[in-house]
């Protein structure tokens, strides 16, 4: 197996582990942006229900003038349908089990549930991961920041240890890749970030 490919499968193991630690749950279940809290607000005597409305940023679409440009645009169209629903899964396992690590009361049944999980996602996703490319591994590592409010490096250094998220870090390195990246919608990523805003609308 890749080396890359390693790293990418580790962090569904890593998204799968999360509820280990009962103060995690705390810590990631709730994900900033993904929800709206509806408040009761009282005017003229009566009470009716309110919700803040968050700001909304409006992304023109981009204008090509040279042909290797849109090429290149379309790249990244068909590499981020590719890796986004990843970067979902990781996003809904650390809630999903999360969930079913509250119902289990000790440690032993906790390391075989464990066990079981790691086995079960190497067993659905270890094909898959080996079919992305690098370029494909590097957008995932900056999409689970943008779903997680976490950094790879980060997840790992929280779920699995210093020591293992440092090892990690240098194999990414190897590669040119940089576990502690975070996700920038408004600046370097701004163009990623309205390509996956058009995914989620439907319209790619």
């Amino acid at each position: 197996m890749k080396l890359v490919t390693a790293i990418l499968v580790f962090f569904l193991y890593v998204a799968e582990s999360a509820g280990q630690i009962d103060t995690i749950s705390q810590r990631n279940d709730t994900l900033p942006g993904r929800s709206f809290l509806l408040q009761k607000v009282e005017r003229d005597g009566v009470t009716l229900p309110e919700i803040e409305i968050k700001e909304v940023t409006v992304y023109a679409r981009p204008v090509f003038t040279k042909k290797k440009d849109f090429r290149k645009y379309e790249r990244l169209v068909y590499n981020l349908k590719r890796v986004y629903p990843y970067a979902l899964l990781v996003r809904n396992r650390l809630f999903q089990v999360n969930e079913e690590m509250r119902n289990i009361k000790t440690d032993k049944e906790r390391k075989s549930y464990m066990r079981k999980v790691e086995k079960d996602v190497f067993a659905e996703y270890e094909d898959d991961m080996r079919d992305m490319t690098i370029t494909q591994g590097r957008l995932l590592i900056k999409l689970i920041d943008r779903e997680t409010q976490n950094t790879s490096y980060t997840l790992i250094k929280d779920y699995r240890g210093k020591l293992t998220a440092i090892f990690w870090q240098g194999i990414a390195r190897i590669f040119g890749t940089n576990l502690k990246e975070e996700y920038d919608p408004y600046g370097d990523d701004a163009i990623i970030e309205s390509i996956i805003l058009e995914i989620e609308a439907g319209r790619l």
